[in-house]
């Protein structure tokens, strides 16, 4: 997924052997430290060959071999600084690591600080969101024009439902077996994930026997959305989404109140994100074990209290930091002269 976004703009890129540590079990561990090795020693490669002055790491056990090489495999003198960026609020175990060495630390939570080293260079910059996500946030009565790109009613409530870029099976599933009582009162965008996809087209092929015409119109489903995820964002009322690190970027810019579903079969980073969205008031959380029971009237509710939502309207878009981008370019940048001994 990585890969196919990046050669979309047309930068070079580079793989490297990586495997994680944490949770894997005493069998997979051998092999995986081993793949840890390897990477560790392309990745020295790769930077005695681009030599950079920074090197900019956002976390995953991928960061981890880049780090060790760029700290302890390179001669001082050919030693790049290393920029950290936090995405979730609480970091990963890799993440926990590099922060000891890393030369600065971008986070996207005042939350996050508690979690690192007390004198780690921190600062909180927010999470980035793309370009693109600007123009539709900030256009007038976006609301109208994105409902038009897919083919909306403006007047109506809408709901987006998405699980990240691979999907959510239990969220695509728990939405389908209560799409037909939604449908009567709200529109959804919902966007699967390749890896449901033919279910979904099959599960639509069945709607039209069990719904109105005129309910199932309401419906737009999709694989994946790229250009188009930006006025999906602007259209919805309401979002059904996993707690990912993006959720704390792109529901606030969008001041978009959501009911969130940590991701329940990893480590608890989703679950301590939608906790800090729910304690401001921007979100409600539910558990995946609970979504068939629980996500039908958790969404009639919201969109049935239109001042509930307005009060989530307004907390969820207090917490968006609309110059992350810029605050962690311009630090990489600035630490990047500092290791050419310019100022």
């Amino acid at each position: 997924m990585e890969e196919q976004i990046v050669r979309r703009f047309d930068i070079p890129y580079a793989e490297i052997p990586a495997a994680g540590v944490h949770g894997v079990g005493w069998k997979r561990l051998p092999a995986n430290a081993f793949q840890i090795g390897r990477g560790i020693l392309a990745a020295r490669h790769i930077l005695s060959r681009f030599q950079p002055q920074t090197i900019f790491l956002t976390g995953g056990y991928l960061a981890f071999p880049m780090a060790v090489a760029a700290r302890y495999g390179m001669a001082q003198a050919k030693r790049a600084k290393i920029c950290l960026y936090v995405p979730d609020i609480e970091p990963a175990l890799a993440v926990k690591v590099i922060s000891r060495f890393a030369d600065c630390i971008h986070v996207t939570t005042e939350d996050s600080r508690r979690y690192l080293p007390p004198t780690a260079p921190v600062k909180v910059s927010g999470y980035p969101v793309r370009a693109e996500h600007f123009k539709w946030a900030n256009q007038p009565h976006r609301k109208e024009k994105a409902c038009q790109v897919f083919q909306l009613d403006p007047q109506q409530p809408t709901l987006l439902v998405f699980g990240g870029s691979k999907g959510a099976r239990s969220i695509n599933r728990a939405l389908m077996a209560n799409l037909p009582e939604i449908l009567t009162f709200s529109q959804v965008i919902h966007i699967s994930g390749q890896l449901d996809w033919e279910e979904v087209q099959r599960f639509r092929s069945q709607l039209e026997a069990k719904v109105p015409t005129e309910h199932l119109l309401r419906y737009r489903a999709f694989p994946y959305l790229h250009d188009e995820m930006s006025a999906a964002f602007a259209a919805a009322d309401l979002a059904v989404c996993r707690a990912g690190a993006s959720v704390l970027g792109e529901l606030p810019l969008f001041g978009l109140p959501a009911i969130l579903v940590p991701y329940p079969y990893a480590w608890r980073y989703q679950q301590v994100n939608a906790e800090y969205l729910s304690r401001k008031g921007a979100a409600q959380i539910i558990q995946d074990s609970d979504l068939v029971n629980q996500l039908l009237p958790s969404i009639q509710s919201l969109l049935d209290h239109p001042v509930k939502l307005a009060e989530m309207r307004q907390a969820i878009q207090s917490l968006a930091q609309p110059f992350a981008a810029y605050s962690i370019a311009e630090n990489i940048l600035r630490v990047a002269m500092e290791s050419r001994g310019q100022s």
